[in-house]
């Protein structure tokens, strides 16, 4: 059985061959610290976030991509193995999306992870490669494409042709740190804390990086001078300068994939055009932004949050054309 996992910072996605996504759920644990035990995994310890006592903890056991807590994330995978897997006996090869920046030691980790959630072998893809796997587009073509992963810890830029990666860059700036910024503005702007989930909410509901129209929506949080809960509406006018200084990272590392590819890729880039993939690309006016200042169209994926972990699941099938994109740790440890 192969699976593919795109091992998200905020959500894991698994593709399976001939059945495609079967699981969706977010990237959180549920921990009681008492007895060291896991309560829950994935869209239930979700809801938890915020809302449970001292002894429980609701744990992100990925951050920025990489593996933070060994134990943790080993239980979430095996969760997520028995989930999918029809017969308990037969261990999976399983395919892994990570940054193009990951380091060995954190490549290995990653590995290590698996190995003991149950998986038989472990492959480990780049998410610029998985992402254009899985939205189609055809990487033997002697012709440039560039592609943008906006995930939740992670932004992966990496321009591809003739089954290799010509240029690629990774960035922490991504859809945690526009949530960070937004939980940070309404603090230091109106003295009210709000959560996590909220500030996802509100990054959703009424965030652009590209001004439009503006529209309002309600953050409900606790008053910091009188500890007291309240509600304040927030517009998309108020948190448009926050998130477009932390977009305009993402734009400087594009431009500078772009500054050191060459220039026959970059005349392939202005046909092609910039596809943006993962959960950030929804981000209201991302893909507009980038157009303009880059001065290459740019288009958001027919399934932006999906199309990673599709492409990871179908890279097995890939294994012997690809000639970048694929770690070798993997493929020479198991």
């Amino acid at each position: 059985m192969d699976i593919g996992i795109d091992l998200g910072t905020a959500t894991v996605l698994i593709y399976v061959k001939d059945k495609g996504i079967v699981l969706e759920e977010p990237s959180v644990v549920a921990v009681n610290h008492r007895t060291e035990k896991v309560l829950s995994v994935g869209q239930d310890a979700y809801n938890m976030i915020g809302r449970t006592p001292a002894y429980i903890t609701a744990i992100r056991p990925l951050k920025e991509g990489i593996v933070c807590d060994y134990k943790v994330a080993e239980a979430m995978i095996q969760h997520f193995i028995r989930k999918v897997c029809d017969d308990k006996l037969i261990k999976p090869r399983i395919a892994l999306c990570v940054p193009s920046g990951i380091t060995d030691v954190e490549s290995n980790a990653v590995m290590d992870v698996a190995i003991a959630a149950g998986a038989r072998k472990v492959f480990l893809v780049e998410e610029p490669v998985a992402a254009a796997i899985g939205s189609g587009i055809d990487l033997s073509k002697a012709s440039g494409n560039m592609i943008v992963d906006i995930g939740g810890g992670t932004t992966d830029i990496a321009v591809l042709s003739l089954n290799g990666v010509v240029n690629k860059k990774s960035v922490k700036t991504a859809g945690d740190v526009f949530s960070e910024t937004i939980i940070r503005h309404i603090r230091s702007s109106h003295g009210v804390l709000i959560g996590e989930r909220m500030a996802d909410y509100l990054k959703r509901e009424i965030g652009s990086v590209d001004y439009s129209e503006n529209k309002i929506a309600v953050a409900k949080g606790r008053n910091l001078e009188s500890g007291l809960p309240c509600a304040l509406e927030i517009s998309r006018d108020e948190l448009y300068e926050p998130l477009l200084k932390d977009a305009m990272q993402i734009v400087s590392a594009v431009r500078e994939v772009i500054e050191k590819t060459p220039p026959e890729l970059v005349g392939d880039l202005s046909e092609n055009g910039i596809l943006l993939t993962g959960g950030g690309a929804l981000l209201d006016g991302m893909d507009r932004l980038l157009s303009v200042q880059t001065k290459i169209h740019s288009r958001v994926a027919d399934n932006p949050v999906q199309c990673v972990a599709i492409g990871t699941g179908l890279s097995f099938d890939y294994m012997d054309t690809l000639l970048d994109g694929f770690l070798t740790p993997s493929m020479k440890k198991f």
